[in-house]
Parts: structure tokens; sequence; C-alpha cells
């Protein structure tokens, strides 16, 4: 399938929802959402609340529209709800932004240029794109696992993510109506791009700033960071294979096949 570059001029022309999975992020996700206020950009944000025990849903209520999952189902499950209301509403794009904090909420221009460039449906927010200085500091596991990730699309889809485990991603409206219909249930930021890969749409890196979590710790971290390398090998072969899983569709399965764009695109404010 072939992608043709969107016909707009600018980022104030996209309508552009902000999607932000959170669980737990209190502390985190308040000072994010007003960061992206400061920007004094048309973007709508929609925070997801996982069934945080926290204060995350309190914190978040204050700048943000939220919806709030009654339990904790994974980011997987936050996000695909994040999409639904997006192809829903009928953004022209959205964007996945961590309700930790890593992601830089200036560093969204980068990705949305990208897209006007390109037209390509899945764009990808990356630390580790050649001679890019970033103040995050990935852990040794996370490296590993980072890389084996990547050996692993480049094997089975001869093609080459310096960061296949970014958070940070754009996606057009073909990427919202396959990732509305099925996403991974489980680590689904790198089983996603072999999903997008397989079904034909176009992904690419762009190169961003990140930054580590103030609050709380990362869920990469010992047993569960090894668990999760092995886990994502597996289901990125599974996806290569068209073998059914956890929100992974079998090949050939049309019910989300890519089609026309809908709605209109609206002039945004700066």
């Amino acid at each position: 399938m072939t992608t043709t570059r969107p016909n707009l001029q600018t980022v104030t022309t996209l309508r552009t929802l902000l999607v932000i999975p959170a669980y737990n992020e209190s502390g985190n996700i308040g000072p994010l959402l007003q960061e992206i206020a400061d920007l004094n950009k048309a973007f709508d944000t929609l925070v997801v609340d996982d069934g945080s025990t926290d204060a995350t849903y309190q914190e978040a209520s204050q700048y943000s529209e939220v919806l709030r999952l009654p339990v904790n189902q994974g980011v997987g499950a936050a996000v695909q709800a994040g999409l639904r209301e997006g192809m829903r509403r009928g953004y022209d794009v959205v964007i996945q932004i961590d309700g930790d904090g890593q992601h830089p909420p200036h560093q969204i221009s980068a990705l949305l240029q990208a897209y006007l460039d390109t037209g390509d449906e899945l764009i990808i927010g990356s630390r580790f794109v050649q001679g890019m200085r970033s103040r995050f500091q990935s852990t040794p596991l996370r490296r590993l696992g980072s890389r084996t990730v990547s050996t692993t699309l480049q094997v089975l889809f001869q093609r080459r993510f310096t960061d296949p485990t970014s958070g940070f991603r754009l996606m057009g409206q073909e990427a919202v109506r396959l990732f509305a219909h099925h996403y991974p249930a489980k680590f689904p930021e790198p089983v996603a791009i072999g999903l997008a890969l397989r079904e034909g749409l176009r992904v690419r890196e762009v190169a961003v700033e990140m930054r580590p979590r103030v609050f709380g710790e990362s869920a990469f971290r010992g047993v569960r960071g090894i668990v999760y390398i092995s886990r994502v090998v597996s289901d990125v072969v599974r996806i290569r294979m068209g073998l059914p899983g956890e929100g992974l569709p079998e090949r050939n399965d049309a019910s989300f096949r890519p089609g026309p764009r809908w709605g209109t695109a609206t002039q945004g404010t700066t």
C-alpha cells in the first residue's frame, strides 16, 4: 500500500489529539500537562487513567479531559482506548505521550513535521538516532532489550529501528484505524511496529530528546525486564508469521484494512 503525503501545509492545520496513558503517575502527570498547555498550541489532550490507585485522576483532571478505566489493564489497552476516541472524533493525527514526563512536549513538533514532510503513518520518536544527544540515560538492561528487539525487527522485516520501545509516537488516520481494531495487549510499542509493517503502513523514526522520569520507577527492571525482552521477541515473531495472539490479528484479517481518510482538518491556532 502506498501512503500519500497529507494535503496540509503546517502543523497548525492538523487536528491533533495527544493521548497520554497513565498509571499511578501522580507527581508526573500534572507538570506534564501544564508543560503542554504552556506551548499554547491547538492540541487536544486525553489522559487515559489506567486504573490508578493514587491521585493521578484528580491531578490530571485539573488540566485535561480524562478517560478513566475502572481497573488496570496495561498500557496497550489504555492507548487503544485513546485511539478509539481519536478515530471516533475524526482527528487527523493521534500522538502518544507517556504520562511519566520522559517525552518533552516541545518535541511534538518534530513528529508533526516528519508526518507533513513524508505522509508516513507511524512516526516514532527516537532518542538513539545517530548524532542525537539526549539527557535520557538508558539503563544497560533497557539498552540490551532495545538492541535485541531492533535486531529481531531487522531480521524479520528488513527494517532497522534504533528505539523500537519508544512510546513517543505519531499515528496518522490509517495507523489509528489499524490500532483501534487491533493493538498488542502487552508490550505494545515494538510489536505495533511489526504489525504496521506487516499491514503495509510506512514507518519511520525521527530524532527527539527525552529525559528521565521524576517520580516512580520504570517497569523495565530486573526479572521483569528480561521477561519483557523474551515476550516482545516472541510476539514480533508471531506477527511476522501471521498468528493471532492477545490483541494481535491473524494475517489478512480484512476487518481493519486502511480506508479513506475521515473528517476534515480545520485550522488551529497557535
